[in-house]
């Protein structure tokens, strides 16, 4: 056999390693257009597609700088560790992954006590993919608990109704929506924020199944007053027998007060609450997605919500909307649990409360803005252009500016009464410091000083490409 040639080894190589020999940016993918709505019928090398599909997110805005979401968008170096080790994790798999349902069961008795349950042994939890999923387990719980009722007293089960605040977030449209329950809306005003009580008798009737008050309102931050709502429910039913129980959307308020409020009774103290859920990844300090939901004993739970099947080789109750989901973040959330402890979680939650206060008192001094919230409750807070300040620009002018330095500040519609009032707001979470609060300061000031030196009005959306700065 004839040895090859050492220009005949060269054109072999060449051919063989062409891929990997020419640099990334050059290679099929990166230098070719692939197709975007259909697969391509070659493979490439894994450098490739993850350089592609990583300089795609690169246009994403950066999620630390991302004040619009209430979502955790930093953990520690541990944590990001024990996500790449457990992420092939299927929390549904409770017979393959006992520990970590036995993890799941911890976690949330640990928020069962942490929220006042008085019978944690008698409670009943699980973990979610998000608050929205815990929000109609909860709804659902109380749906199916008036229409035993209604069987028992032999009256009819068709027009159940659930009362809320026009100011709760969407995911109470969808579980109205999607498992048929009239939603009774309590409009917000300037003088009734919240819901707080006032003439819940207009709103509530025999087909109510429950109030929803909300520890953290979207829009503002604000706490519903979990108590005086409850005092106008017993008010209620000494009046018409009515006994309507509460369910305590707290996605975010409930991983805030028991810390930084512990003396503020909104949770299983209130004998009306029957059920309170949470975001995990919210104010829980983990990455999404996972929320949280607890009910005050088995009897608030009703059984028929409990699915036993046979699955992998094992009997599996499984309390969820969801099917095969991922296990880390459960794991995460009791590494934060066993990580920060009560007084970690006072010190990271009051350090955002002390972040959002400085922002806000820094908000109030610039002459175009008015407070809507202060910061004093859940870490976020809103503003206001004050009337009369100009016609020339608006929040959602500002809110374009900020983009453009990297800031997503988001600026919207208040609900119903109030849909005529426009609002920026900030959402302060772990890892927005003081001195990136100090910058962001300094950049809105800059925007603003820019947008009062307009001699006219910002043009129309589509003639801003002939505006010049």
């Amino acid at each position: 056999m004839t040895p090859k040639s050492n220009s005949q080894a060269r054109a072999t190589t060449n051919i063989g390693d062409n891929l990997n020999l020419r640099t990334v940016f050059t290679r099929p993918g990166e230098a070719t257009d692939l197709p975007k709505f259909s697969m391509a019928d070659d493979m490439l090398l894994p450098e490739t597609a993850y350089q592609i599909v990583h300089d795609e997110a690169m246009l994403d805005g950066n999620a630390r700088l991302n004040l619009a979401t209430f979502v955790s968008t930093w953990m520690d170096d541990e944590a990001k560790k024990l996500y790449s080790e457990t992420v092939d994790k299927n929390m549904i798999d409770k017979d393959e992954y006992p520990q970590t349902a036995a993890i799941e069961d911890r976690c949330w008795k640990i928020l069962a006590d942490l929220w006042h349950n008085p019978n944690v042994d008698n409670a009943i939890g699980t973990s979610t993919i998000g608050s929205s999923e815990a929000c109609m387990l909860g709804g659902l719980a109380l749906k199916r608990h008036w229409q035993a009722r209604r069987k028992a007293e032999g009256k009819s089960t068709e027009t159940p109704n659930l009362v809320l605040s026009t100011a709760v977030q969407v995911c109470w449209e969808k579980f109205c929506n999607y498992f048929e329950v009239e939603p009774r809306w309590v409009p917000i005003s300037p003088d009734h924020m919240v819901l707080d009580g006032h003439e819940l008798e207009k709103y509530v009737d025999e087909n109510t199944i429950g109030v929803v008050a909300i520890m953290g309102q979207t829009y503002t931050g604000m706490y519903e007053p979990v108590k005086q709502i409850a005092a106008k429910l017993d008010q209620i039913q000494a009046d018409t027998g009515l006994d309507v129980k509460i369910h305590v959307d707290g996605a975010s308020g409930a991983m805030i007060a028991p810390f930084c409020q512990p003396d503020l009774e909104w949770d299983f103290r209130v004998d009306r609450v029957v059920s309170i859920n949470t975001s995990g990844h919210k104010f829980g300090l983990v990455y999404p997605g996972v929320g949280w939901i607890v009910w005050r004993d088995t009897e608030a739970l009703p059984e028929s919500m409990v699915f036993h099947c046979s699955y992998l080789g094992g009997d599996m109750p499984t309390l969820a909307l969801n099917f095969s989901r991922p296990g880390a973040q459960v794991l995460l959330q009791y590494y934060q649990f066993l990580r920060l402890g009560r007084e970690g979680y006072r010190q990271v939650q009051q350090g955002s409360l002390d972040v959002a206060q400085w922002l806000s008192s820094e908000i109030a001094k610039i002459d175009a803005f008015e407070l809507v919230s202060k910061g004093d409750t859940i870490p976020v807070f809103a503003w206001r252009l004050k009337s009369g300040h100009t016609d020339n620009w608006n929040l959602y002018d500002l809110s374009d500016r900020l983009r453009m330095k990297g800031w997503l500040v988001p600026a919207y519609p208040m609900a119903d009464d109030l849909a005529d009032l426009t609002v920026q707001r900030i959402v302060v979470r772990a890892g927005l410091s003081h001195d990136l609060a100090r910058a962001l300061i300094a950049d809105i000031q800059t925007e603003v000083d820019f947008l009062d030196r307009l001699e006219g009005p910002i043009p129309a959306e589509g003639e801003r490409s002939h505006f010049h700065h």
